[in-house]
């Protein structure tokens, strides 16, 4: 499970869900989509620490960074190292809002080889990211 430490920014709200933007280290920001609100949910506080959490298998790797898709939760970093395994591999990142791992099918990587050194782009979907505290 990737984590990463950050401060609420924006809470918008609609019914009982809300669009919560979360501000990483050095300005990166990202958006959640939780079923609760600032009346359900003690810790949806402007300006609170909050840890995002998503996993390795919901990370979308890209070379281009501007790929024109509707991922706006978009992280560039490094590739520190890959494991490959029979089925899966496994891409250690460094992001300057932390480290971030993605698993993506071997099938994957021999079609769109990676190498450490390389920049990509680790996107996730607003509604695959958890909030916790």
């Amino acid at each position: 499970m990737n984590r990463l430490k950050g401060h609420i920014r924006e809470i918008e709200v609609a019914g009982n869900l809300s669009r919560v933007t979360v501000e990483l280290p050095t300005g990166i920001r990202v958006n959640a989509i939780v079923i609760e609100t600032p009346e359900t949910a003690s810790y949806l506080e402007l300006n609170r620490t909050i840890h995002v959490l998503f996993k390795e298998t919901e990370v979308i790797l890209a070379k281009d960074p501007q790929v024109s898709i509707s991922l706006n939760n978009r992280i560039s970093g490094e590739i520190t190292s890959l494991k490959t395994g029979s089925l899966f591999c496994e891409v250690a990142l460094q992001t300057s809002a932390g480290a971030i791992q993605a698993l993506i099918g071997k099938d994957t990587l021999d079609k769109w080889p990676l190498k450490a050194g390389e920049t990509v782009t680790a996107m996730v979907k607003m509604n695959e990211i958890m909030l916790q505290e």
